[in-house]
């Protein structure tokens, strides 16, 4: 999922987790409203390469804030704040889904990436980081106001927004479990996911699919 957040009086907006495969349409989408693009926000990434990527999504015209270090690329720091037109927008740390992933809160909204997407992301088929990621969520994450709006960056079943109070009382990996009980689901999900996961990358390779195609841009 790819979110544009825009001042409408300000005239600036941010755009988070936007594919470079969008890059005309989300440009299109900027200049109808005259908005002028502050940051290029990322939760995470999984490009086989990620130079070109922060290259091809600077040329929408503004700095790429990421957690992965490369040129070309801001990564902030924990709490950091980037201003919009008259708007905000906090960076947290949230490793966990990968190593580097950030979540960005607005108001009453957290954009958090695949955080809670344990087994919903086909490129990273489980957490790579799963002690991480509890500390991540239940800590951070579920510490925020029950009633903030969380969205979401892979969608499974279509479901996109969801809140603090609903996932910290429901969510199938991280409700009514200690960590070590979260830590020992994550271990048995493991082989069975990355066994997919290589049967789907060597099935696409045979068949003359190319590793770039194979990446998200993200």
């Amino acid at each position: 999922m790819s979110y544009l957040i825009a001042d409408l009086s300000g005239g600036e907006c941010v755009l988070v987790d936007p594919l470079v495969k969008d890059a005309t349409l989300l440009a299109a989408l900027m200049a109808e409203r005259s908005l002028q693009l502050r940051w290029v926000l990322r939760t995470h990434q999984h490009d086989t390469d990620v130079a070109a990527t922060v290259e091809a999504l600077g040329a929408l015209g503004a700095p790429v804030v990421q957690g992965e270090v490369v040129a070309g690329a801001h990564v902030p720091s924990d709490g950091e704040v980037l201003a919009f037109g008259n708007e905000l927008v906090r960076v947290w740390h949230t490793p966990g889904h990968t190593a580097g992933c950030l979540s960005y809160q607005w108001r009453d909204r957290l954009f958090c990436g695949g955080l809670l997407a344990i087994d919903d992301c086909e490129a990273q088929p489980v957490p790579s980081e799963p002690e991480a990621l509890w500390d991540s969520v239940v800590r951070r994450v579920f510490g925020m106001p029950s009633e903030t709006l969380l969205f979401a960056g892979h969608v499974k079943q279509g479901r996109i927004v969801s809140t603090v109070l609903e996932e910290r009382t429901a969510h199938p990996y991280f409700a009514a479990r200690t960590r070590d009980e979260f830590l020992a689901a994550i271990a048995r999900l493991s082989p069975q996911k990355k066994s997919a996961h290589i049967a789907r990358h060597v099935s696409a390779r045979r068949a003359g699919v190319g590793q770039a195609a194979l990446s998200a841009t993200r």
